[in-house]
């Protein structure tokens, strides 16, 4: 029902032209949960098998959503606490501060005027946000037929398959940050140095020398690209690439192309209007938790975060509609005049 509600005033946001339907913001944002560290248990010391019969209404939400990869399946990484009144609740310390146990909320808005087409509630991880970004741009389009052209979104978003999941998939230009660790810190080349040639699949090093693949994929997700050891042995600037090793190797991630479309509007006019834009998500999540105070939740399990962000996000979009949109009655405005 509340999601009927919400997609209801959508709806009425998309009826009045507040939608502008070409470019959507993504981001998450932290909730408490009403949960507390001093009853919690150690992570290694929680059990999944046991008797939903006997278990609270938000275990038994949590037991169902196991094999969700926005829950359970999310990630196969031991938390360090778990909340038995609340254990789909992520104990985090993303703040920088002092850990507590949260969820993430989830927005999709349209930077035309702010207004959130569609919420998801999740575990408070980044592989969980990913998916719920993924999940809400299908929905969003399949529910009010809307594709943005671009998608804004911080460096969260901005992983190999991710940005191909945008780029091949769904047609979307990422104007989002480049997920990145290559650069190297210890004086040596890093892999911006080498120049990659897509049509003879090699890279070409300072040198001018060619290193190519074998096409082994590695990990399931990594090419490498390899010199000669002939070369490498004879080349003066050895000490300045692979000081420590007898030859260079570059690896390269299967979705690269996609890294490559994503850094190509790094600097472009329309990056830097995304970059502006993608405040208008973050003033969102400011009213959400300033003037709506929802700081931390009420409603335990995934169900009631879920209802509970729902709600607010129907708050938000009634108060934008009626700010934007609204006139009032005639016999008010001519007794004003």
């Amino acid at each position: 029902v509340l999601r009927r509600v919400f997609e209801r005033v959508v709806e009425a946001c998309i009826a009045v032209g507040l939608v502008g339907g070409e470019g959507f913001a993504v981001d998450a944002s932290l909730i408490a949960a009403d949960a507390n560290k001093q009853r919690s248990i150690a992570g290694q010391d929680w059990r999944r098998d046991r008797d939903p019969a006997r278990s609270s209404r938000a275990v038994k939400e949590y037991l169902a959503t196991l094999d969700d990869t926005a829950w359970g399946a999310a990630s196969d990484v031991i938390p360090k606490f778990v909340s038995p009144s609340d254990p789909a609740a992520q104990w985090t310390g993303a703040h920088k501060g002092a850990a507590f146990f949260a969820y993430s909320d989830n927005y999709l808005i349209d930077v035309k005027f702010g207004v959130i087409l569609d919420v998801e509630a999740t575990r408070a991880i980044r592989q969980a946000e990913v998916g719920a970004a993924k999940t809400m741009i299908e929905r969003t389009e399949e529910r009010f037929g809307l594709k943005p052209e671009r998608l804004i979104g911080d460096t969260a978003y901005g992983a190999a398959p991710m940005l191909n999941w945008l780029v091949e998939d769904k047609g979307i230009a990422p104007h989002i940050p480049v997920f990145d660790k290559s650069k190297r810190d210890d004086g040596t080349f890093s892999r911006s140095d080498f120049r990659y040639d897509p049509t003879s699949d090699v890279y070409h090093c300072p040198s001018g020398k060619q290193l190519g693949t074998s096409g082994t994929v590695h990990e399931g997700k990594t090419l490498l690209y390899r010199a000669s050891k002939l070369d490498c042995e004879v080349c003066p600037l050895k000490p300045q690439c692979c000081p420590k090793e007898p030859s260079r190797k570059i690896p390269r991630d299967i979705h690269e192309h996609a890294r490559d479309v994503a850094r190509s509007f790094v600097g472009t006019e329309g990056f830097e209007t995304s970059r502006r834009e993608r405040k208008k998500i973050e003033m969102r999540f400011a009213h959400l938790k300033r003037i709506l105070r929802l700081g931390r939740l009420r409603l335990r399990g995934p169900r009631g975060a879920q209802d509970e962000f729902v709600l607010a996000a129907i708050a938000q979009n009634l108060r934008r509609l009626a700010s934007l949109v609204a006139r009032p009655p005639p016999a008010h405005a001519l007794c004003i005049a």
